[in-house]
């Protein structure tokens, strides 16, 4: 039998069930600690990147929107481009003392 007419473990082809989907328990939403419980780390990095430097602030707990939110705050103070997601922020170019006095500022206040 190939991969494609393989059948699906729990049997099901196709659902015609508007709420099918709604069946399974949602997701727990996870609470964002407060800044001065955050333990951030602030790094340079060039792996993978063709020799070009990265900040990386790395050690965020909370949800991804949290996340997203400071990555882009931090993006838009640096005036640079990056990315944020699974708890890592990663900016375009040197800016780790910078990064690191504004998270200070904004009350990260166990950043390194």
């Amino acid at each position: 039998m190939s991969k494609k007419n393989t059948p699906r473990p729990d049997g099901l082809a196709y659902s015609t069930n508007k709420d099918f989907f709604n069946d399974f328990p949602a997701d727990e939403d996870v609470v964002t600690p407060a800044a001065n419980q955050q333990r951030l780390r602030v790094r340079l990095d060039t792996k993978q990147r063709a020799g070009k430097i990265v900040t990386l602030v790395d050690g965020f707990a909370g949800n991804t929107t949290d996340l997203e939110e400071l990555g882009k705050r931090l993006k838009t103070k640096c005036g640079t481009g990056g990315s944020a997601k699974d708890g890592l922020i990663l900016i375009q170019g040197d800016y780790k003392e910078k990064i690191v006095a504004w998270l200070k500022e904004w009350g990260y206040t166990q950043t390194k």
